[in-house]
């Protein structure tokens, strides 16, 4: 049975994003691009809300011969995966191997769940923030950025209240901490 694993680069008081909706501050460097692309090579499918999927896209393109080799190496990981967009306004997709669901469904994601081997990946906090509150997230990694942004979209849902199990960290060179959770029932 697959875990499904809720990632997110967040800044040091919980914001994926900030009022603006900016996020230009959670780019991760090359250290960072790597340890997240081995922890994204085992994700077999992405669950996707419309946002980052649209963020998200233009890794169908990037990864190219003049890219530096840890792009190549994520273009080549989100494109061998299936991606499952949540959207009720989104009229097609331009990734391949990407499909649309107009509603999200907790029972056919524990289906997908229990039918696969490959663990599943979960993106934007909307998204998660449905899945979370079903009790489907079985992992949360979190990308903790030295930067406060005062406010925006938070990387959990307000009301939330879920008990976590810390299973790793790890500290970077640019100041930005990794923590892996265990979603406890």
């Amino acid at each position: 049975m697959a875990k499904l694993i809720y990632s997110g680069i967040t800044s040091l008081d919980g914001y994926v994003a900030d009022r603006n909706g900016r996020f230009d501050w959670s780019a991760p460097d090359e250290e960072v691009h790597a340890f997240v692309n081995d922890l994204e090579r085992d994700v077999g499918t992405y669950l996707l809300g419309r946002r980052i999927y649209e963020v998200m896209s233009v890794w169908e393109t990037m990864g190219t011969a003049g890219d530096p080799p840890v792009i190549q190496d994520y273009a080549r990981i989100w494109q061998g995966a299936d991606k499952v967009v949540y959207s009720t306004s989104l009229a097609g997709v331009s990734a391949a191997r990407t499909r649309v669901e107009r509603a999200f469904s907790p029972d056919a994601v524990r289906i997908l769940k229990a039918n696969t081997d490959r663990n599943i990946g979960i993106g934007g906090p909307t998204l998660a923030a449905q899945a979370l509150e079903a009790g489907l997230v079985d992992e949360c990694q979190l990308f903790l950025n030295p930067i406060a942004v005062g406010g925006g979209l938070g990387f959990f849902p307000d009301g939330l209240e879920t008990r976590l199990e810390l299973l790793d960290e790890r500290r970077f060179g640019n100041g930005v901490v990794y923590l892996r959770y265990r979603c406890l029932a």
